[in-house]
């Protein structure tokens, strides 16, 4: 992988880590785009690395709201943020569950598999689409909002559902007002990265070349400054209930994919 690649790559994830486009989607399609020819295990390791990227951005983009949280993790038991920081641990636990006891099945879903990405695509739109035409949303984060919110993350994992799409959108389904939406939607992912990456890194599963480091440096910094920007970007938009444009970008590109994957057969 070169620079260039790397760059766009980086980019690529940092807007739609944000944007409910699903970046692995969006990162599969690419890697086939650029004719990406490394191996799972290599190719995974650039995906992780730009998760952390785009993760790191939004502790930045979030940092009051993290120092909070923390600060309230070891005050009263019932106060507001320790109660924000049990509903994101409740969101985390249909993930993990899942990542843990199918991970080597998820991988083999992270090898150029575009006709399910397509599919996939449509299903994010879909889900926009409704999400956007919710009328109630004023409600707060409920621990059982938490949890379905946390199954929509869980599905997410496949490629070409946006983990923001299907988060925000199952939120706002449930009536959640949209900026609480959109924050719980950012912060919940954090610690599952960070764990995913300590466990990848622990057992060893992840391969890269030491000649590679300062391309996957490239595309880190990269998806960070752009994942910043799209951060802030995209509560704007959740906020003003946009989310029907970007169901129409999904599916077009989902119909594009999914036909390209046909023709390749």
């Amino acid at each position: 992988m070169t620079y260039f690649e790397a760059v766009l790559l980086g980019i690529v994830q940092g807007l739609t880590e944000f944007l409910p486009v699903s970046s692995s989607g969006h990162l599969e399609l690419g890697k086939v785009l650029l004719g990406d020819t490394s191996l799972p295990q290599q190719s995974m390791m650039f995906t992780i690395i730009l998760h952390l990227a785009t993760a790191l951005s939004t502790l930045v983009v979030f940092r009051k709201d993290v120092w909070q949280i923390l600060s309230g993790m070891i005050g009263p038991v019932h106060s507001p943020e320790w109660q924000f920081s049990f509903k994101i641990i409740i969101s985390m636990v249909p993930a993990a569950a899942v990542g843990l006891l199918f991970s080597d099945e998820l991988e083999r879903l992270f090898d150029r598999q575009i006709l399910l990405v397509g599919a996939m695509l449509w299903l994010t739109g879909l889900l926009l689409f409704v999400a956007d035409r919710a009328k109630d949303t004023s409600r707060d984060v409920s621990y059982s909002n938490a949890l379905i919110i946390g199954l929509a993350q869980a599905i997410a994992i496949l490629p070409g559902i946006s983990r923001s799409g299907a988060t925000i959108s199952t939120s706002v389904i449930l009536g959640v007002d949209r900026t609480h939406a959109a924050k719980f939607s950012f912060l919940m992912v954090v610690p599952l990265i960070l764990g995913k990456i300590a466990k990848d890194l622990m057992d060893g599963d992840l391969g890269f070349d030491a000649s590679e480091i300062s391309v996957l440096g490239a595309g880190f910094v990269a998806a960070f400054i752009t994942g910043l920007i799209a951060c802030q970007w995209m509560i704007k938009l959740v906020q003003r209930a946009q989310l029907r444009y970007f169901s129409y970008y999904c599916f077009t590109v989902g119909t594009l994919a999914a036909g390209w994957a046909l023709l390749l057969q």
